[in-house]
């Protein structure tokens, strides 16, 4: 099977989530990754500094998807003239699902009417259908004739894209690493190859990611939507995924960390049908896949240009061994409810031994506070 990906993407920007819905650790709030960053250039455009791509400030309004297709290939926009319509991935990349109706940071972003925005791609198999982005914050193939111009009752709009920088063949999108973990070269975030079979309620997921220990690293988690979706390949389906590297996905709704900050019970899926987003109340039960890498940073900690306290080994059986000059400067040891199991200095000549396995967050207080998880084996 053939894996090339065109990348017009620097990074994947984060959702936007700022929320705390659940005192659970590993929600999308506890994670900041790739924290969204606009630029108004003043011109009618905006500028995505996380992907690099320029967006069109105000759409283009309600038409056809063939009337779309026309109206980028003719648009031009602040002396640009390379306007296009964008991929799912990359339509679903400035949604912001702390917002909702529209999920868009409208600070930049002009509010419309739209209900709908086009992308450049349709349905594998059926040529009525389109994938596009709504202002509820989900993605998935509709049908073209929705739309007020094609006789239906939907405002599907256009938003126009253009690359900043020449986009890049990927010979390979994905790497296996042998270890029971795939990378996605178009992301860079790692993958656990085999996703757990059993489902589970959200709550559940949030724990199982976390206390995931797969490859020699620990710092598993519940992906967020925009990576869930990112795993996606709108030319396949049933399941919608390459499963050259991902051989037992299926079929199946898969959690994200991601909530519905105005249905706080619920949380975003992705379905691997087609690849549609949709949300299910958090109770019910859906399958989970984790993610790591992509230099993600808890909520609680410092930007990644501070120095990076690392702590040995991990998992750890009785000792905490932390390499630092400072041995005298402040610990704080979590449990994974946030009870505090131990505070003090000098943690290397603690024991450990009778603690519970399970997650464990480590607080390094110096003048760069850092916090680190553990895994109690």
């Amino acid at each position: 099977m053939a894996q090339s990906v065109t990348k017009t993407i620097h990074l994947l920007p984060d959702t936007g989530q700022n929320g705390s819905y659940t005192s659970t650790f590993g929600e999308d709030n506890d994670y900041a990754i790739n924290t969204p960053s606009f630029t108004n250039n003043n011109n009618g455009t905006i500028t995505d500094n996380v992907s690099g791509l320029m967006w069109q400030q105000v759409d283009g309004g309600e038409m056809t998807i063939e009337n779309a297709q026309l109206y980028c290939e003719s648009l031009t926009l602040a002396g640009y003239s390379d306007w296009r319509l964008p991929s799912p991935l990359e339509s679903f990349s400035i949604l912001n699902h702390q917002n909702n109706n529209p999920a868009m940071n409208t600070t930049y972003f002009t509010a419309s009417d739209a209900e709908y925005w086009w992308t450049n791609s349709f349905q594998v198999g059926d040529a009525t259908k389109v994938w596009c982005t709504n202002a509820g914050g989900g993605i998935g193939n509709k049908p073209k004739s929705e739309t007020i111009s094609a006789g239906g009752t939907k405002k599907y709009h256009v938003r126009a894209v253009r690359d900043t920088t020449p986009p890049n063949l990927l010979t390979n999108h994905f790497t296996d690493n042998g270890d029971g973990t795939i990378t996605d070269n178009l992301t860079q975030l790692v993958w656990q190859k085999m996703p757990n079979t059993t489902a589970q309620t959200w709550e559940s997921a949030l724990t199982y990611a976390e206390n995931l220990s797969l490859a020699g690293s620990t710092d598993w988690r519940l992906p967020n939507i925009k990576e869930m979706q990112s795993l996606n390949d709108e030319s396949l389906s049933n399941p919608s995924v390459n499963t050259t590297f991902f051989p037992t996905i299926g079929v199946h709704n898969y959690w994200s960390g991601t909530s519905l900050p105005n249905q706080t019970t619920k949380a975003w899926f992705w379905n691997t049908q087609f690849g549609i987003t949709s949300y299910d109340f958090k109770t019910n039960v859906n399958n989970v896949i984790c993610v790591r890498g992509n230099p993600s940073l808890l909520a609680v900690q410092v930007p990644s240009t501070t120095k990076e306290n690392r702590v040995y080994p991990n998992p750890f059986s009785s000792c905490i061994n932390v390499n630092t000059t400072n041995k005298q400067q402040g610990y704080s040891l979590f449990d994974s409810a946030g009870a505090c199991i131990f505070s003090g200095n000098n943690i290397e000549k603690q024991n450990f031994s009778n603690l519970a396995k399970g997650l464990y967050f480590l607080r390094i207080d110096d003048d760069q506070t850092a916090t680190i998880k553990l895994i109690k084996e």
